[in-house]
C-alpha cells in the first residue's frame, strides 16, 4: 500500500511540476533509481532503490547553481533478513557546462547534508551529516523546458564507528527555467 502511495504521488508531483515552474531562474525535478552500496556497506546489503526530488536556482547569467535536494532509500540486507533505510537531504552547488539551450547538458554537483540511517533488524537508527560528490547530463525535451536527466552521485555518511557510502544513480524529469 505504502509503494502505491507514494507512486502515485511521484506521478502527481510530475503533473504538477510544469505548473510550478514560472519561477525565473528554478527548476523542479524529481526522480528515481538504483542504490549501488560501497564498500562495508556492500558487504552488508544488496543493491537498492532511491527515490528523490530537488529544486535548483541558477544565478543569473552563469552556469552555477544552488540545489536542495532529498531522497529516500532502501536496501536489503546480503544473506539475511532486514533491511537498512536512508532518508535525508543534501545541499548541493551544481555546474553546467555548455550552453543552456544545448540539446544535452552535462553537470557535475557536490555538496553537504543530513541523514537518517535505520537498520531493521537491530532497529537502531542514527542521523549523521553526509557529503556528496557526482556528475549528470540532461537531455531537452522537444521545445518546451523540459529535461529528463541521469545522474549519480558518491555520498558517504558518518555513522557510529564507520561511514556508509553508496553511488545513488537516478533518472528523472526536470521543469522549469535554465
Amino acid at each position: 500500500m505504502r509503494k502505491l502511495i507514494g507512486g502515485t504521488a511521484l506521478v502527481a508531483a510530475l503533473a504538477l511540476a510544469p505548473s510550478l515552474a514560472p519561477a525565473q531562474g528554478i527548476r523542479y525535478g524529481a526522480g528515481v533509481g538504483l542504490l549501488m552500496p560501497l564498500g562495508d556497506y556492500k558487504k552488508a546489503d544488496k543493491m537498492g532503490w532511491v527515490v528523490g526530488a530537488d529544486v535548483t536556482k541558477w544565478m543569473p547569467g552563469s552556469m552555477l547553481g544552488i540545489r536542495v535536494e532529498g531522497s529516500y532509500s532502501q536496501t536489503s540486507h546480503d544473506g539475511a533478513t532486514g533491511n537498512d533505510k536512508i532518508i535525508g537531504g543534501m545541499a548541493d552547488l551544481v555546474y553546467a557546462f555548455g550552453l543552456q539551450a544545448a540539446q544535452m547538458r552535462p553537470y557535475v554537483l557536490g555538496g553537504v547534508g543530513y541523514y537518517n540511517v535505520k537498520e531493521s533488524v537491530t532497529s537502531s537508527s542514527e542521523s549523521k551529516v553526509g557529503f556528496g560528490f557526482g556528475a549528470g547530463v540532461a537531455f531537452k525535451m522537444g521545445a518546451g523546458s523540459t529535461r529528463l536527466f541521469v545522474e549519480g552521485k558518491w555520498t558517504t555518511v558518518s555513522t557510529t564507528g564507520s561511514s556508509i557510502s553508496f553511488i545513488p544513480i537516478r533518472v528523472g524529469l526536470r521543469f522549469g527555467a535554465k
